[in-house]
């Protein structure tokens, strides 16, 4: 019995998230040009793939990523330095997603690239929360500081961020954020349309990708 296509969207979207983690990371940091250029070969096999029956969920899908692709690129590769760039560069398609999800709601048009609109905002919420965090417990300085020192420099400031995170106020925060993830990357699964299912991947990846910094922290 085939996999449930349902499952297949969930699965991809989570590992569209997870993925760049280790290649896009790398990859913008050493050549950020090229990265920012792939975005136009992400949106050319999107839009390959809709030419074809069976690919047409897999090119939407794909061009929600290259929005986050995107974003990934201006901001990891030229912008690091300052966490406040950080949200706003990720929100950059946010305005045309909103836009069209708004022109849809208005006009009988058909259902291509939704997908893709709900793996990138489950993708941006995701970041948001992560975000939020990193403001209430104060970890911005650190983040600043790890975009500027030295790799054998980094050890004391992820020792200095960790023992922020182990605070009563820390924990608190991330039990309360970490709630809200579930809920909101678990509900959308009670929903029979697909693209939900996007959004619930792109949500519950951010818990995997916020532990392997944690894990990463941790072994500094």
């Amino acid at each position: 019995m085939a996999f449930p296509q349902h499952w297949q969207i969930w699965l991809a979207s989570g590992g569209l998230v997870i993925v760049p983690v280790f290649f896009q990371a790398p990859l913008v940091r050493l050549f950020p040009e090229l990265s920012f250029v792939m975005t136009l070969g992400w949106i050319g096999i999107s839009w390959m793939l809709r030419t074809r029956h069976w690919g047409q969920l897999w090119g939407d899908l794909l061009l929600g990523f290259s929005w986050s692709w995107l974003a990934g690129s201006i901001y990891w590769g030229w912008l690091r330095w300052e966490p406040l760039y950080h949200l706003p560069i990720e929100a950059i398609a946010l305005p045309f997603v909103l836009l069209d999800l708004v022109l849809r709601c208005r006009q009988s048009r058909n259902s291509w690239g939704l997908i893709g609109h709900f793996f990138y905002l489950g993708s941006l919420l995701g970041t948001a929360i992560t975000d939020i965090y990193f403001y209430l417990v104060d970890l911005i300085p650190h983040w600043r500081q790890l975009m500027q020192v030295e790799p054998e420099f980094v050890r004391p400031v992820f020792q200095e961020a960790i023992a922020q995170i182990y605070t009563p106020w820390g924990g608190f925060w991330a039990g309360a954020l970490l709630t809200l993830l579930l809920v909101m990357g678990l509900f959308p699964l009670r929903s029979k349309q697909i693209q939900w299912w996007a959004f619930s991947g792109a949500v519950l990846s951010t818990l995997v990708v916020d532990g392997l910094f944690w894990l990463a922290a941790l072994c500094a």
